[in-house]
């Protein structure tokens, strides 16, 4: 490694800060039908309020968007109650019936398509285009799944003895606990459950505390599509009840299966609650997502790849690229025209602006670790600059450059990598020994509901998504039919 740069815009990028005048704070007004604004909880096929609420707010302005019902433990134990219950009846559902029901629901999302957008612009700040990107990123789950759940199949194996016969059968777990993040607020539950139900399963829902009125939206729909009472249930809480609600989901013994996104940290806390009663667990935790340009990369193309993963929702996602490595030959003309596309392209204000390609950070924590690890002078709580740190590497061997790409301090995050290159030979051998979960090559953005999503090491166990998401809500039984006569 022969320098480091840093790289920021020239343009000073300022948050909408909190108290806007009154003509602004009706402009961006969240304006959705009553039905969609859903604030209690939802088990057992009831709205049910809890003793108090907390606040939603708009990131962008600090405006309060709604109060949401905060539910503890005695709520998380009856959502748990329910879809036990229910359970009882949906695995017994055929695969054609679960399908059916998935589509429907999958059809509602796609209707409200633009209202479920604004409740993710308003309570999660990306910009409206974004978040018609997740909405059909969402949506797509439950199709994905509504088309796999009629493709479970187990097997005939062939048996060593002429009167025995060999069978695998797969069946669902059970009562899984799905607790999901405040960044894709819709698609992070539709990717978890969309799976769970199509498997046979039921499911709990705790959302982010930032974020609830997506899920009880989605839950709001799940009831109009016809899906069972209990089979879907959601848990709000504020941050203060999140760890009673949490120690519920992941150590009752009616609960099966347990999956979490969210950081390492909280990762490896449910895994020990979970170890207890010995839960299958599947976790999408953080990453530190190498973005590699070599020689021979097309620059133009890598510069918008690094535009698409580095800025999408505000850096604020777990694959986005956060450690920029440029081979010599090409490093200045990339550096140079990645600062003009920042210029260019970079727009930060309200989501619901449709000019907006940059929201504001989710919350006061999430701006102070920025101020942490940006000791900027012109840094302030109003203000700020977007900066990357761009490693230049030198015409090394692969291995060499692998070294600053698998580091041992990054073990814990090593769920995506990035990588720009025309050279054949090359791309297979870093693709292969990159050690992440998931690669892009020539590609900043590669999420898509056909695909595997997970990372490796402590970045996460199981995958979603894809032919395997479904079997991480599966048990495969043994069945040994003997006493056959020849």
């Amino acid at each position: 490694m022969s320098a480091v740069r840093v790289l920021r815009s020239r343009r000073l990028l300022r948050q909408l800060p909190p108290g806007l005048p009154a003509s602004l704070r009706r402009h961006y007004s969240l304006d959705v039908p009553a039905a969609l604004l859903r604030t209690q909880g939802y088990f057992g096929g009831r709205w049910v309020s809890a003793a108090s609420v907390f606040p939603v707010l708009d990131p962008a302005t600090g405006q309060e968007l709604a109060q949401v019902s905060d539910c503890g433990p005695a709520e998380a134990k009856q959502a748990v109650d329910a879809a036990y219950e229910a359970f009882q009846s949906w695995k017994q559902t055929t695969a054609k019936e679960r399908s059916l029901l998935l589509r429907k629901w999958f059809d509602l999302l796609n209707r409200h398509k633009e209202d479920l957008a604004k409740l993710i612009t308003f309570e999660s700040g990306k910009p409206m285009r974004e978040s018609l990107g997740e909405m059909a990123y969402s949506a797509a789950f439950l199709e994905w799944f509504s088309e796999e759940a009629r493709r479970v199949y187990g097997d005939i194996v062939p048996s060593p003895v002429k009167d025995r016969r060999i069978l695998l059968l797969k069946q669902p777990v059970g009562v899984a606990s799905i607790i999901t993040p405040w960044n894709f607020p819709s698609a992070m539950i539709t990717r978890k459950v969309g799976a769970a139900l199509a498997a046979g399963c039921t499911v709990v829902v705790k959302p982010a505390e930032d974020t609830p009125l997506s899920a009880l939206a989605l839950a709001e729909l799940a009831e109009q599509a016809g899906i069972p009472p209990g089979v879907v249930n959601v848990v709000p809480c504020s941050r203060e009840k999140t760890p009673a609600v949490g120690h519920v989901l992941c150590t009752d013994s009616l609960v099966s299966k347990i999956s979490f996104t969210g950081s390492t940290a909280t990762g490896k806390v449910l895994l020990k609650m979970a170890a207890d009663t010995v839960k299958r667990v599947s976790m999408e935790l953080g990453g530190h997502a190498p973005f590699i340009v070599f020689d021979s990369a097309d620059v133009d193309s890598a510069v918008g790849g690094a535009m698409a993963s580095k800025f999408r929702n505000s850096g604020q996602t777990c694959v986005c690229s956060n450690r920029f490595l440029v081979q010599s030959g090409i490093y200045d003309r990339f550096v140079d025209k990645l600062g003009r596309a920042m210029d260019a392209e970079l727009r930060l204000g309200h989501g619901s602006e449709p000019n907006t390609t940059q929201g504001p950070l989710i919350n006061s924590r999430a701006v102070e670790k920025v101020r942490l690890k940006l000791p900027d002078p012109e840094l302030s709580t109003f203000s700020r600059r977007s900066s990357i740190k761009i490693l230049i590497l030198g015409r090394a061997l692969v291995a060499q450059w692998l070294a600053h790409t698998n580091p041992s301090e990054f073990d814990a995050s090593l769920l995506a990598g990035y990588f720009y290159s025309q050279d054949v030979s090359q791309i297979w051998r870093v693709a292969e020994a990159l050690e992440v979960g998931m690669v892009g090559v020539n590609e900043g953005l590669l999420s898509t509901p056909e695909a595997s999503f997970g990372g490796v090491k402590q970045s996460g166990l199981g995958r979603e998504g894809s032919k395997y998401g479904i079997d991480e809500y599966l048990e495969v039984k043994y069945m040994c039919f003997g006493g056959l006569k020849p």
